[in-house]
């Protein structure tokens, strides 16, 4: 990204990241445990990344400071 103005933007944004392999392992056994409590399929690893970094972002409390005096 470059830098813009990031707040106008809507769209979904691919991005592209590495991962260790133990975190990898730990998302594949973090999907199936969600499936077992909800009866589904296990979810893709990488469709768990975007909403765990929104709930971790959500609940930073240094990060909505920041993001307070920005506004």
């Amino acid at each position: 990204m470059n830098g813009g103005n990031l707040g106008a933007q809507t769209s979904p944004v691919k991005l592209t990241a590495e991962l260790p392999a133990a975190v990898h392992r730990d998302l594949v056994a973090y999907a199936a445990a969600l499936a077992a409590e909800t009866g589904g399929q296990p979810a893709a690893p990488e469709k768990l990344v975007a909403p765990m970094l929104a709930r971790f972002m959500e609940t930073d409390r240094g990060f909505r400071r920041h993001r307070a005096r920005a506004d």
